[in-house]
Order: structure tokens, then C-alpha cells, then sequence
């Protein structure tokens, strides 16, 4: 991941965004992706520079908790396998959310997803950790989606229309990319359904907006339709 710093500018009434790159990007590589040499896309979120907070240090060991007790292996060495995965994902950079740390937000955000991913993909059983989750981010919801698991209380989930699909309509002859979804299991499917999004936002405190997921996800966990870009 190549660092770089971005500036805002507005100009007849637009935006522009100017990234300073730290290194040169390879122009062969971005022809390659892009097709065009000059002309690329990228995803991009504000840094948050605050220092990392207490709460996410609890988080990480709480997860950290998590994946020990299934797979009964140290924390310590759990530890330093994140640090390390962090260390790559970021083209060398260290982190530490000891007290005292420089880290930022946004670094402990990053350290974050990586385990978060890893417990998703392991399909880690979530105990302490799981009441800790950040359940308003979208990578969360997300991810839930992606493995099937209830956004509440971890177990199988299905998937959750929040544009309500009308009766006698094939789910089969549906383009599920433009409705918005979340992963609920039974109990807290029929939940939603029977006390309404508002309660059940209310009660356990997550958003119920739901999020769009792309063809190839829905295709991956199985959600068959008829795709407009098939």
C-alpha cells in the first residue's frame, strides 16, 4: 500500500482531490488494470489521525480472545501474526496499540479489519468479542452478509431483504444488486419482521438500512437472480 497524502480544492463550482504520492506508481501496472496509462480509480477514506482509543485496544484482544480459545493457541502469538499481516498489508508500517502509541485511529480501524476478516473467514465462534463489534460500519455488515452469519448474534444467517420483495414475485427473476440487504437468522429475521425495523433498531442497536452487495458476492452465497449486467 503506497502512503500519500490528499488535498481538497474547489474550483467553478467542483471538487478536485490531489493526492501526493510518497513513491512513484508504476505506470505499466496502472495501463494494465485501467487500460488507459494516465486514468485510474481508487478507493479512498479520511485518515482519522486521533490516537488510537482505548475501546478498539479492547476490542482487538477481545477478538484475540476469541480466536485463542477456538484454535488454542496463545494470544501472544496471535498478536504478533496480525502485527505482521498489518505490517505487510501496509508496505512495512508498524502499529502498536499499546499505551503511549502513536497510532492512529484509522491504524487500529486497519488492524482491525484484518482480524475481523480472519474470524469471518474461519467461521472463529464469537464470544466476548462480538459484543464489542462496531455493528454501524458497513465493512460489518458486509461481512456478515458474505459468510452468512446474523449480524446479531453470529449464528447462520439468511439473507434479509430490506425492499421488500412483493408477494408471488420469483426471488430467482430478481436483481438483488439494487436492493438493499442484511444477515439476520431465523429468530431475528422473524424478529424484524414481526416488531418492525424501527423497534428493532431500537433494541439492539444497529442500523437497518442494509447495504447493496455486488453480483459476484450474491452470486458467491448462493442469492441466484436475474443480474442486469449478466
Amino acid at each position: 500500500m503506497e502512503q500519500s497524502r490528499s488535498s481538497l480544492y474547489k474550483r467553478d463550482g467542483k471538487y478536485f482531490l490531489v493526492t501526493e504520492l510518497d513513491e512513484a506508481p508504476s505506470l505499466d501496472h496502472i495501463e494494465t488494470v485501467s487500460g488507459v496509462r494516465g486514468q485510474f480509480y481508487i478507493n479512498w477514506e479520511l485518515a482519522d489521525k486521533r490516537k488510537a482509543r482505548p475501546q478498539q485496544r479492547r476490542l482487538f484482544f477481545a477478538l484475540l480472545n476469541d480466536i485463542a480459545d477456538y484454535f488454542v493457541v496463545p494470544t501472544d502469538f496471535l498478536k504478533s501474526m496480525f502485527y505482521g499481516q498489518y505490517e505487510q498489508f501496509t508496505g512495512g508500517k508498524s502499529i502498536s496499540l499499546s499505551d503511549g502509541s502513536e497510532s492512529s485511529v484509522s491504524d487500529a480501524n486497519q488492524l482491525l479489519d484484518l482480524v475481523i476478516d480472519f474470524i469471518f473467514e474461519w467461521r472463529v465462534p464469537l464470544k466476548n468479542g462480538f459484543k464489542l463489534l462496531p455493528r454501524d460500519q458497513e465493512f460489518y455488515l458486509y461481512q456478515c452478509c458474505r459468510h452468512r452469519v446474523c449480524m446479531i448474534c453470529g449464528n447462520r444467517a439468511d439473507i434479509h431483504h430490506v425492499d421488500v420483495i412483493g408477494a408471488g414475485l420469483n426471488r430467482t427473476h430478481v436483481d438483488h444488486t439494487k436492493r438493499h440487504v442484511m444477515a439476520l437468522c431465523r429468530v431475528h429475521h422473524s424478529e424484524i419482521e414481526q416488531i418492525g425495523s424501527v423497534a428493532f433498531s431500537a433494541k439492539y442497536h444497529v442500523p437497518v438500512d442494509g447495504i447493496k452487495l455486488d453480483k459476484e458476492t450474491l452470486k458467491r452465497i448462493g442469492l441466484k437472480g436475474k443480474y442486469s449486467s449478466d
